[in-house]
């Protein structure tokens, strides 16, 4: 693999721990309770279920020795990460990856690891479930296999929640877990002073193609449509259901002038497009708005009513176009805070 390939990959890797939005949050009592059974079938000195970002490991739950948060360069676990497989040492004396380590050479003095990851359903293995102690120790094969399925209990977890958040037909997110999503990365945006913009688009004379075709029909089209626009929008970006036909993407660090050309290239895009359906093929034109967030935007929904309003003269202006709100003409009843 070489070095681009491997950024890549770990781009895509960050931006699908991202999706679980689990960082930095509290300690909940359903991964608890797994390094706590973890450590009652066991015994070492520490048991953690582990996420790893682009430059740190974090502790979601841990069980027993007390170790602070570390830079993902110096963890254990990025050798998990590393490798995408289970690691186990045995003794980190003996291990010349780790045997000058300062907790292994230093206190607590590490002796054992073990590390197994959490993998995504796409192949990202986003962080670990760990065993750690003070002294040599094997796993007998039976014992390793178990530890294996509690990790994978800790990524059903995780899974249990996305599918809650997600739109059952499209697989995008919900309309609920998009506004916080978005409600999110917007006060992100405003702390740190980075770009954010919206884009919301709707399907031009959806309903005929109901009425016409049928509702498997225009299913088929909502589906179709998600998957053209997710394969032309980044890893950062995501996009959820927010109506029948109507959608939203979140664009991070983008100002409205990009916003407005990913726009314009998704339309562009699927206007060209065939969409292969029961009845045969069809051709569709999609809206867009879009809005930037700047500093006149008070919240995320002042940016979304913008971004609305938008959409809106894109439909009066004649349909299968974007507009931006910073720069259309519209009556001055139609601009919103």
């Amino acid at each position: 693999m070489t070095n681009v390939d491997a950024d890549v990959r770990e781009r895509e890797r960050v931006a699908a721990l991202q999706r679980y939005d689990v960082l930095d949050t509290p300690p909940e009592e359903a991964f608890d309770r797994i390094t706590r059974l973890a450590k009652s079938l066991f015994h070492p000195a520490m048991v953690t279920v582990t996420f790893l970002d682009s430059h740190r490991q974090w502790y979601k739950s841990r069980q027993g020795l007390a170790l602070p948060d570390a830079l993902r360069d110096t963890a254990f676990c990025n050798e998990v990460i590393r490798q995408g497989d289970t690691v186990v040492i045995e003794d980190a004396l003996e291990d010349p990856r780790f045997a000058t380590h300062a907790c292994v050479a230093g206190e607590p003095h590490l002796r054992f690891f073990c590390g197994t990851p959490l993998r995504t359903r796409d192949g990202h293995a986003i962080g670990t479930l760990c065993a750690i102690d003070v002294k040599p120790r094997h796993l007998e094969p039976e014992e390793l296999a178990l530890f294996v399925d509690l990790a994978h209990l800790v990524m059903d977890e995780l899974e249990l929640r996305v599918v809650s958040s997600v739109d059952s037909l499209t697989g995008t997110l919900s309309r609920r877990t998009l506004r916080r999503e978005a409600a999110r990365d917007f006060l992100n945006a405003r702390r740190q002073r980075h770009e954010l913009s919206c884009i919301v688009f709707d399907i031009d004379h959806f309903k005929h193609i109901n009425d016409t075709h049928g509702h498997a029909v225009g299913d088929n089209v909502l589906q179709e449509l998600v998957s053209i626009c997710q394969s032309n929008l980044r890893a950062t970006d995501y996009i959820g259901r927010i109506g029948g036909e109507e959608f939203m993407i979140i664009l991070p660090r983008t100002n409205d002038q990009a916003a407005f050309d990913v726009a314009e290239r998704l339309r562009g895009t699927i206007e060209r497009a065939v969409f292969n359906t029961r009845s045969g093929p069809l051709k569709i034109t999609v809206s867009f708005g879009v809005a930037h967030s700047d500093k006149s935007v008070a919240d995320i929904d002042a940016l979304l009513r913008r971004a609305d309003v938008a959409l809106y003269g894109a439909k009066s202006a004649g349909r299968n176009r974007a507009v931006n709100f910073a720069t259309q003409h519209l009556d001055p009843g139609l601009r919103v805070a």
